[in-house]
């Protein structure tokens, strides 16, 4: 059972989020301090610096060797099944596309784990929630920010002239007329899937030339080869570089939120996205996430405390890193804006549900 001294954690590591987010939001609306560049400027740094630092001291210091594959692949599957739910959905409504299976991505899968979770987790299931938490947070740093970063670029690319219209025709003397019959001919000819892969294979040349240049690629790789190489021959990052580094990705999180606060502010109502997509973003949140991870769980045969942490931390409040880089893309920051407000609002009554409901 949940004790008050357990509750007091928690609401002790999530106040200091809403403080953040609260003079962030104050300095643009009323103290005018900041100016929309200067905002701009701040996610930029939160995304540039912050968060990619705060994934690599994530990555580095979970034990690779001991990771769970049960709860591995149950999170792979769930955000399998979420990734075929939102196609569904799409091609139901006619209308939508890569923007909103990104942002349904975010409010499906990707949870607070790391502020708001680990002391609620570990007030309901103890030190080996903790330890399994600290798994599914690896996994979102490694894999899932990383592939959300990939279908940005490729949101943000695949609409570029440059790429999105055909060759020239080269002037060889013969008439336009000849060169079009030619030029048809050779693409009947050509087969369906040469002619797809000479579409698609500049898009992803370029998607990943982008995210070569991208600090949390970087960080990312360099931190899972130092977790391998530390817990493996139990060698110790030397003090300077780690403080260098604690530096600045301590604040990683705290500058998230301030960002947060910066963008309702220039907003004109804080529910930025309105009611029914609010509506929306907090079923997809609480409902669909959950279920979809009992579900994978199920398929994957996770039993007692596993299942039971697996499923309650898919129901944690949005994440703000997605907001992060949904705001640097600007790809429905205000949907994931008023997820992360109303998220973190609900969101002990809501954890407390599934708790009671997992323990019957």
């Amino acid at each position: 059972m949940i004790s008050s001294s357990d509750a007091y954690h928690v609401v002790a590591a999530t106040v200091p989020l809403y403080v953040t987010m609260i003079l962030a939001y104050i300095s643009m609306k009323w103290w005018k301090i900041f100016t929309p560049d200067q905002c701009s400027g701040i996610n930029k740094f939160v995304a540039k610096f912050s968060i990619p630092l705060l994934s690599f001291q994530t990555i580095s210091s979970i034990n690779i060797y001991k990771m769970s594959l049960r709860l591995m692949f149950s999170d792979f599957l769930q955000k399998l099944l979420a990734f075929l739910v939102l196609i569904a959905i799409i091609k139901i409504r006619g209308r939508g596309g890569l923007k909103w299976i990104i942002t349904g991505l975010s409010l499906t899968t990707l949870p607070n784990t790391l502020i708001f979770g680990i002391p609620l987790m570990k007030a309901m299931y103890k030190v080996e929630a903790v330890v399994l938490l600290a798994q599914i947070i690896f996994l979102q740093s490694v894999i899932w920010y990383n592939l959300l970063l990939f279908l940005y670029e490729l949101d943000a690319i695949k609409t570029e002239p440059a790429l999105a219209a055909p060759l020239p025709p080269q002037d060889s003397g013969e008439t336009g007329t000849t060169h079009e019959v030619q030029s048809k001919g050779e693409e009947d000819a050509e087969p369906g899937t040469q002619r797809k892969m000479k579409e698609v294979l500049p898009i992803l040349v370029t998607v990943g030339k982008k995210l070569m240049r991208n600090p949390n690629t970087y960080a990312t790789l360099i931190g899972f080869i130092w977790s391998s190489i530390q817990f493996r021959w139990g060698l110790h990052m030397p003090e300077i570089v780690n403080q260098s580094i604690e530096i600045l990705s301590n604040g990683g999180l705290g500058m998230a939120m301030f960002s947060l606060g910066l963008f309702m502010a220039s907003q004109s109502s804080i529910i930025a996205c309105g009611t029914r997509m609010t509506l929306v973003a907090i079923g997809l949140k609480v409902m669909v996430g959950p279920a979809l991870m009992a579900v994978a769980s199920f398929v994957i045969g996770l039993r007692d405390t596993l299942f039971k942490v697996a499923v309650v931390q898919a129901a944690l409040p949005q994440g703000i890193v997605p907001f992060v880089f949904a705001k640097e893309y600007n790809v429905h920051p205000a949907v994931l804006s008023t997820s992360i407000l109303l998220g973190m609002l609900i969101a002990l009554p809501v954890e407390l549900a599934f708790y009671f409901l997992l323990a019957i």
